[in-house]
């Protein structure tokens, strides 16, 4: 059965899962700011809609992947908001990754306005969008996730109810907290392997299988050793995850402190202006004086 499914922030993550979608044959309608991305996604077979609610609207389900729980609130309770023309109990999947306090006033907002709620943040990136193998770690009731996967089963292989609005996006941080200290690890393994004259493009290869691997590890070594920085990513987007783990460790006064190292090292490189630059800029940072400089 085609699913008509509004799809509200089409970036580099949004864009890739609306793309799945359209592959495997849904009917999507697409709103965002940036007109390119909504034209990428209509060059696709998606169809154009000029505001949020015009979207929703059109569409028995509505997914939202945007950057902060301030955008998120206005694309769904502000001005031309999917919440003005909502069909009664329309679900709302929220894919963004934005902080469990915010998502459970949020879902709070929706229910109060007869509309429901699952917060569904993702692992695996734009590469596992497009053959449909996210990770998915989801937050609502029961009944609702299992509707909501009706929808998110197109794009993802692994989905997972953690709990009630809110624990999908704990389960987020807590996936960010492990994937922020996983890239450092291999970055910084990298640059010894490429420092010591071992081939670090072949090290993913011998450790395949053993307690050292990883899809990290697997996947961005040989980018890191060949400084491939093709975006599929953003640094400032991980400090935005990382800082959420710290404001939650913070609540539950639980002792962080690689976290704490992983992120200030982030803060450094988007203050340095990497912050756009995806994870494989990390190199950047055991880049080091130029030595021409001192000569």
């Amino acid at each position: 059965m085609t699913l008509k499914i509004a799809l509200i922030g089409a970036g580099a993550m949004g864009g890739a899962i609306g793309a799945r979608l359209i592959e495997t044959g849904q009917h999507l309608i697409v709103f965002d700011l940036n007109k390119d991305a909504v034209k990428a996604l209509t060059d696709k077979g998606g169809q154009a809609a000029t505001s949020a609610a015009e979207a929703a609207a059109a569409s028995d389900y509505v997914i939202t992947s945007l950057n902060s729980p301030q955008i998120v609130r206005a694309a769904i309770f502000g001005t031309d908001g999917v919440a003005q023309s909502a069909k009664p109990g329309m679900l709302i999947i929220d894919m963004s990754s934005i902080d469990p306090a915010a998502t459970r006033e949020l879902a709070q907002m929706a229910g109060e306005r007869g509309l429901r709620w699952v917060d569904s943040p993702l692992s695996g990136g734009a590469p596992k969008a497009a053959t449909g193998n996210l990770t998915l770690m989801c937050g609502g009731p029961d009944t609702d996730v299992t509707e909501a996967k009706t929808v998110l089963s197109h794009v993802a292989s692994n989905i997972t109810r953690m709990g009630d609005h809110g624990a999908g996006q704990t389960t987020k941080l807590i996936n960010q907290v492990l994937c922020g200290l996983n890239f450092m690890a291999v970055a910084e393994a990298t640059q010894l392997a490429l420092d010591a004259g071992v081939d670090a493009e072949m090290i993913p290869v011998a450790l395949k299988g053993g307690r050292a691997d990883s899809a990290i590890l697997q996947e961005y070594m040989p980018r890191f050793a060949t400084k491939d920085y093709r975006r599929t990513g953003r640094i400032d987007n991980m400090v935005k995850d990382l800082n959420g783990a710290q404001d939650l460790a913070r609540q539950t006064n639980t002792s962080m402190p690689m976290t704490a190292l992983c992120t200030e090292i982030h803060r450094m490189l988007t203050a340095a202006g990497l912050g756009g630059e995806d994870q494989a800029a990390l190199m950047e940072y055991f880049r080091g004086p130029d030595k021409e400089q001192f000569e």
